[in-house]
């Protein structure tokens, strides 16, 4: 028997956080896909304002398997995640399931038959999804800037609905990193892996609260961890446009000797240049500010997520110094 720990985080979901809880439990009952295994399931709440919160005492009192962090303000999805995985104790760790069951806990018997197997990271990838063409076309988008950047490959459609090995979470929560893009540090740790499509259903209850900004600041985020290329961009456009204008320079002044003229008729150009310069300046400086804005948040070294209760809970396991 195995200990299988499941994570949920969740904000405002007092429709659907009874409903995952159910879901868990029914695939844990004698007659369920996996009754030979030992349930953990940890629901971590960010400040939920409706009554998620009492919900979530209700069950934890009489089902100790289900394990509560209450935070103290809403810390955002990707720090409420890596948080709740510190305190994870299973042999076999599902990285997330969403409260309103987009991600579908029907795939994780699957999923667990192939860890028994030996694979070690058993990722769901999205390849249907129940959502407009816009955000599948900037879903694509992104992943493929992403790969092309970094040093390693994280798979198109795949989040945090993973399934992994005790030894790969040792590595994940071994992070300290104050903004963590979970997938990316999932992809990055290497191990044998496995990936198992699904269809993305529509969220039946509620409203997402993954809105167009919380998305791309998602996706910065993900661009920025992982990879230095902007910056080596930046470097590399910066001497391109140095020595076009050196050599723009160089023409205007021979262009002076022929013609005896003190100065060529050039006003447009100069304020094409004016303006174009001025805009390739605000880009690098965005992008140094991404990285400098990285680099305070590590330096301050706050604490990732401030707990104000936890309900069958000690203190979160720490990593072994294998994998610090």
């Amino acid at each position: 028997m195995a200990r299988i720990t499941i994570v949920s985080p969740c904000y405002n979901e007092e429709q659907n956080v009874e409903t995952c809880y159910q879901a868990v439990l029914a695939l844990f009952a004698p007659d369920g896909p996996l009754a030979h295994h030992e349930r953990e399931h940890i629901f971590s709440d960010n400040a939920s304002e409706d009554a998620t919160v009492e919900i979530l005492r209700h069950i934890a009192s009489t089902d100790r398997s289900v394990k509560v962090i209450l935070n103290a303000r809403n810390f955002g999805p990707f720090r409420s995640n890596f948080n709740a995985l510190r305190y994870a104790t299973g042999d076999a760790i599902l990285v997330f399931l969403p409260v309103d069951l987009q991600d579908p806990p029907e795939v994780v018997p699957e999923m667990v038959r192939h860890w028994e197997s030996g694979i070690e990271v058993v990722a769901g990838a999205r390849v249907n999804r129940e959502e407009t063409w816009m955000l599948r076309t900037c879903r694509r988008i992104f992943y493929r800037i992403v790969n092309m950047l970094s040093d390693f490959e994280i798979p198109e459609n795949v989040g945090e609905f993973q399934l992994i090995d005790r030894k790969v979470w040792e590595v994940v929560v071994s992070h300290r990193d104050q903004y963590p893009y979970i997938r990316g540090i999932i992809a990055s740790a290497g191990f044998r892996r496995l990936i198992i499509p699904y269809t993305w259903k529509a969220r039946k209850l509620g409203i997402s609260k993954n809105n167009a900004v919380r998305l791309i600041d998602q996706a910065m985020n993900g661009i920025f961890s992982f990879t230095n290329a902007p910056m080596r961009f930046c470097s590399f456009l910066g001497f391109g446009v140095a020595t076009l204008a050196l050599l723009y320079a160089l023409f205007i002044f021979l262009l002076a000797l022929v013609t005896q003229k003190e100065a060529p008729a050039g006003t447009q150009t100069i304020i094409i240049a004016l303006f174009f310069f001025s805009g390739v300046q605000l880009m690098f400086i965005g992008m140094m500010g991404e990285y400098i804005t990285a680099i305070h948040s590590q330096v301050r070294r706050g604490p990732m997520v401030v707990e104000r209760e936890r309900i069958n809970l000690d203190a979160p396991v720490p990593p072994t110094d294998a994998a610090r």
